[in-house]
């Protein structure tokens, strides 16, 4: 029998993916016209609606799709990680707020800084679409999170982090939910990584679209800072 081989990628990018059928497939169809080398990973996270079917149709050969029962966002990105092979990794949301055209200038970034982690800014430059109520949460969220760990960061609950491989399996993840994203942020800050930003677009939802996120992860996240804060300073994992 006659194996396709690949070559190990330079990004691989995680989409965890949640009853998405409505906006599942233009975002296949985005994140292979902008990055067409990359390895892209699909975590279905137990959807009750037609996003399976359409990741099991759409994919490449080189992509990877896994699915599992409903746990969480969190969950679903731990599950991906430990199937990245690439130098970087990334995370992409399955809805069409973020574009993935951004992702390279993150990649970019990172390639000329070694060791640097790169999150992507929604508010680097103004953005009219952002619901004031959501601006606030996020501009409290990272507040708090860089009074707690000595950081300059103005989006740390932005989607786009792209890590070095290495960092990314280092760091003690443990979170099911959106609570991952203080995690991503709280633990390598803690660690002594550097995270820098890099202006990216955004174009919100309504939860009439599918909009998950609510005031219960905002609680959670601040509950995971302090947990991560006030605890033993996490070991590297080798």
């Amino acid at each position: 029998m006659l194996h396709t081989i690949f070559a190990m990628p330079i990004l691989s990018v995680l989409v965890p993916v949640y009853n998405e059928e409505r906006t599942l497939k233009r975002v296949m169809d985005a994140l292979t016209s902008a990055l067409p080398e990359s390895q892209i990973i699909y975590i279905d996270d137990g959807s009750k609606d037609r996003s399976l079917a359409i990741l099991r149709a759409s994919a490449r050969p080189q992509d990877i799709v896994l699915t599992k029962e409903n746990g969480g966002k969190g969950s679903a990105i731990r599950l991906g990680i430990k199937e990245a092979t690439g130098e970087f990794i990334v995370i992409q949301d399955a809805d069409l707020e973020y574009d993935p055209s951004d992702i390279s200038v993150l990649l970019t970034r990172a390639q000329k800084n070694t060791g640097v982690i790169v999150f992507g800014s929604r508010f680097l430059q103004p953005n009219p679409n952002i619901y004031p109520l959501y601006l606030l949460g996020n501009k409290t969220l990272t507040a708090i999170l860089n009074i707690l760990f000595c950081g300059h960061l103005t989006d740390a609950y932005t989607c786009y982090k792209l890590f070095p491989n290495t960092i990314l399996k280092s760091l003690p993840l443990t979170a099911d939910g959106f609570e991952l994203e203080a995690e991503l942020t709280a633990l390598p800050l803690k660690m002594k990584y550097t995270i820098v930003e890099e202006s990216i677009t955004y174009h919100p939802r309504t939860f009439s679209e599918g909009k998950k996120i609510n005031w219960k992860d905002a609680v959670r996240g601040i509950l995971t800072m302090l947990k991560i804060r006030f605890s033993q300073r996490p070991k590297l994992q080798l």
